[in-house]
């Protein structure tokens, strides 16, 4: 498959090529981009594959730039891998979090951050309870403290059920199994359906 694009696109300086934008003169020359490629996809499909390597980006450039993945030079390799490891960690912690706080959208760290973690928070114990009391300092903190009231609601829950005796699940996969309900709509396996009883007691 060939795709050949014909545009003004940016020259090497961040201009148009041949046009002079502020002079109001018209377009005098162009710039060319050829695709080659061996799939067998349509023209049109490339805009879904191109859209989902920018989504695949996103995810670096995130890590990168609001999370420090590319913030820290050493020369101890070891160290470095444990940062990189400790960075990454933290980032997925984070995302499966903000999920938890916002199952219908992906929020990215500069709008989820600022959103949930922008509060004074006191720790009080009285009668063998703990209590944490949360000061917001923004004015969508009562939406961001409904929020953190559902996910901790929801965590006492999931703590409770892993709990129980004989309970081979732990917190971490009923967190994952909401996940996967409420993005992917992934429930339970089916229930087998059966054969009733025969009259000579097979089945």
């Amino acid at each position: 498959m060939y795709l050949v694009r014909r545009g003004s696109g940016l020259g090497r300086h961040g201009q148009y090529a041949g046009a002079d934008r502020q002079g109001g003169k018209r377009i005098t020359g162009y710039e060319y981009a050829v695709l080659v490629t061996h799939l067998d996809h349509e023209v049109l499909s490339l805009g879904q594959l191109y859209r989902d390597r920018a989504d695949a980006e996103n995810t670096f450039d995130e890590l990168k730039n609001r999370w420090g993945w590319g913030g820290f030079t050493t020369h101890d390799l070891h160290w470095c891998q444990l940062s990189a490891r400790a960075v990454a960690l933290i980032y997925n912690g984070w995302g499966l979090f903000v999920r938890l706080a916002s199952p219908e959208a992906r929020r990215e760290a500069i709008t989820s951050r600022p959103w949930l973690m922008s509060s004074v928070g006191r720790r009080t114990e009285h009668a063998g309870q703990t209590t944490m009391t949360l000061t917001g300092l923004h004015a969508h903190f009562g939406k961001a403290r409904q929020v953190l009231m559902r996910i901790s609601t929801q965590l006492q829950t999931w703590v409770a059920e892993a709990a129980e005796r004989l309970n081979i699940k732990s917190v971490w996969p009923l967190c994952c199994d909401h996940l996967k309900h409420t993005r992917a709509a992934i429930g339970p396996p089916l229930t087998p359906c059966l054969m009733p009883d025969h009259a000579n007691g097979i089945g």
